[in-house]
C-alpha cells in the first residue's frame, strides 16, 4: 500500500474530528442551532469545491454522463449532509472523541458489509477473520473508551 495514501488518509481522518469542533462551536455561535451549522458548513464546502473544481477539472466527460446516472448515485451528498449535522450534534452531547469513535466504527462495519458483499457496486473484497478480530479490537477500546471510567473507578 502506497504510504501517501495512508498518511492522507490519516490526516483525513484527523480533519474529521477538527471539524466537529470546530461546526460544534459554529452551532453555538449560531444560537445552538447545528442544522444551521451543518447548513452554513456545508455552504462553504460546496462554494470551495466548486471553485476548485472549476479551476482543475475536466468537465468535459460530466456533461455527457451526468444525465446518465442512476438516481442513487446521488445520495452522497444527502449522507454527508446528514453526517456533518450528527456530528455538529453529537460532538458537544458525547464529546468528540467519543462521537469519531464511534463514527469509525461505524465506518468499519459499513465499509465491510460493502467490501464483503461487493454492494453499491463496488468490487468484492475478501473478508478473513483478522479483520473480524480488528474490528472487535476495535470495539473492545470503544467499551474501555466511553465506559472505562466506571469499570475502573476504584483504580483512580
Amino acid at each position: 500500500m502506497n504510504l501517501f495514501y495512508l498518511v492522507m488518509a490519516l490526516c483525513a481522518g484527523s480533519m474529521l474530528s477538527v471539524q466537529a469542533a470546530v461546526n460544534s462551536r459554529l452551532g453555538a455561535g449560531l444560537g445552538g442551532q447545528p442544522l444551521v451549522a451543518a447548513f452554513v458548513s456545508f455552504a462553504v464546502g460546496t462554494v470551495f469545491l466548486g471553485v476548485v473544481a472549476l479551476l482543475k477539472a475536466d468537465w468535459q466527460p460530466v456533461a455527457s454522463g451526468l444525465g446518465q446516472q442512476g438516481w442513487w448515485r446521488f445520495t452522497g451528498g444527502v449522507l454527508g449532509a446528514c453526517f456533518l449535522f450528527t456530528s455538529v450534534f453529537l460532538a458537544p452531547r458525547l464529546g468528540v472523541t467519543n462521537a469519531m469513535f464511534l463514527f469509525i466504527i461505524g465506518q468499519l462495519c459499513a465499509g465491510m458489509l460493502i467490501d464483503g458483499l461487493g454492494l453499491i457496486q463496488m468490487p468484492v473484497r475478501p473478508l478473513h477473520w483478522w479483520k473480524f478480530a480488528g474490528l472487535a479490537i476495535m470495539l473492545g477500546g470503544l467499551v474501555l473508551f466511553t465506559f472505562g471510567d466506571r469499570f475502573f473507578r476504584s483504580w483512580n
